[in-house]
């Protein structure tokens, strides 16, 4: 019913920049939280920013001062602006979407992730 479509990861070195773009697609109504998670190779999935449909946002304090995130509500895309990267910041990054439907139902959906990988 709803595609997550994730791009923008890659090879960076440390104190490099990317930017993640995530655009969501299907029986969409609208959309109320947007975000981004992470999961380093044996580590658990965790948050790394979200943002409410009227933007709202919080961070995780390991990216804070560092990351930027965004969305475009008419285009149902998010972005996160990853600056100052380290390598501690590898990982495969997720985007996560609470959705409303035409068909009134809400749901949660996860894109296929994008990884991102900081070369110290």
């Amino acid at each position: 019913q709803v595609q997550l479509v994730e791009s923008g990861g890659g090879l960076v070195q440390a104190g490099g920049s990317l930017r993640l773009s995530c655009a969501a697609s299907g029986s969409i109504f609208s959309i109320n939280i947007m975000g981004w998670y992470r999961q380093a190779p044996g580590k658990q999935r965790e948050l790394v920013a979200r943002i409410t449909s009227d933007g709202n946002t919080n961070y995780a304090d390991s990216v804070k001062g560092r990351f930027t995130i965004s969305r475009d509500n008419a285009k149902n895309t998010v972005y996160l602006q990853m600056t100052s990267l380290k390598p501690e910041d590898t990982a495969v990054y997720y985007c996560n979407a609470d959705v409303y439907l035409w068909s009134s139902d809400y749901a949660d959906y996860w894109g296929q992730g994008t990884q991102v990988t900081v070369s110290s």
